[in-house]
């Protein structure tokens, strides 16, 4: 069977097409191209988009993409690429189903228990406070020691609520993607969870409307516009890989090559 190289290059031999025209119409870098030509695989961004440049560039060629990117798995791929990949976001990212921010570690009360446990301990010396005061004055004093109490009673829930309700949930930020042309896209929202699973959109089309509180994506290339909370954002040309993690708060923020999440 002929070499994965040797079969991209006959078939575009064949065709009579120039590089350059592959190029133009897969969006994949001429020096990309020519890697995977020349099997030169250390040239190539990594296994990932080695095997979506593979499946993208033989489907140009009318070749059988799925049987390429097989070949390059059983005879390239070594255990050490295909292991390490990072799947999903690191645990420290995670968030409890309730809403609220867990503390590093995972020890230690919650803001809005800390809060409810102070209430109630208010709540018992001011119960005190009124019964020693009852027994040595009279029932106008009382009377107006209870409504004292009472008022700071009502004050201090309302603080408590405000102290818990510090500690809930990020919001949400929405997401959308609109390719104009191949291009590769692996987005992961809260807990892991595969939005996108690594595979190519097409142009012209348009994903669905994603939410979450947060999203980490990578992209193949930068034919691709993202509407993050209906604004649309373009992404810088870039010869490797391009990767962001989303929020709210923070917005938009560019990840390293070694931080990029991997749908595969």
């Amino acid at each position: 069977m002929p070499e994965i190289g040797e079969s991209l290059r006959e078939a575009r031999m064949r065709a009579r097409i120039d590089v350059s025209e592959i190029e133009a119409k897969t969006k994949i870098r001429a020096k990309y191209l020519r890697a995977l030509e020349n099997e030169e695989w250390g040239l190539l961004p990594g296994p990932t988009f080695v095997k979506s440049f593979l499946r993208t560039y033989a489907q140009a060629l009318g070749l059988d993409g799925k049987a390429l990117v097989e070949e390059y798995r059983l005879n390239h791929e070594t255990p050490t690429e295909t292991g390490l990949e990072p799947v999903v976001a690191s645990p420290r990212h995670a968030r409890t189903p309730g809403g609220g921010g867990s503390r590093p570690g995972g020890t230690g009360p919650s803001r809005a228990y800390m809060a409810l446990v102070g209430f109630v301990v208010v709540i018992i010396i001011l119960l005190i406070v009124a019964l020693v005061s009852g027994g040595s004055s009279k029932h106008g004093g009382s009377s107006s020691t209870s409504r004292t109490s009472a008022k700071h009673a009502r004050t201090h829930a309302r603080h408590a609520k405000r102290s818990a309700g510090a500690g809930g949930a990020p919001a949400l930020v929405t997401l959308s993607l609109r390719p104009r042309a191949i291009v590769y896209v692996c987005l992961i929202g809260d807990g892991g969870r595969k939005l996108i699973p690594g595979v190519e959109l097409q142009p012209g089309a348009s994903t669905p409307t994603y939410h979450a509180r947060r999203f980490e994506i990578t992209l193949g290339n930068s034919s691709v516009t993202m509407i993050v909370d209906g604004s649309p954002r373009s992404v810088p040309p870039s010869s490797q890989a391009i990767g962001y993690t989303i929020t709210k708060a923070a917005g938009r923020r560019p990840l390293r090559l070694g931080q990029l999440p991997t749908c595969t």
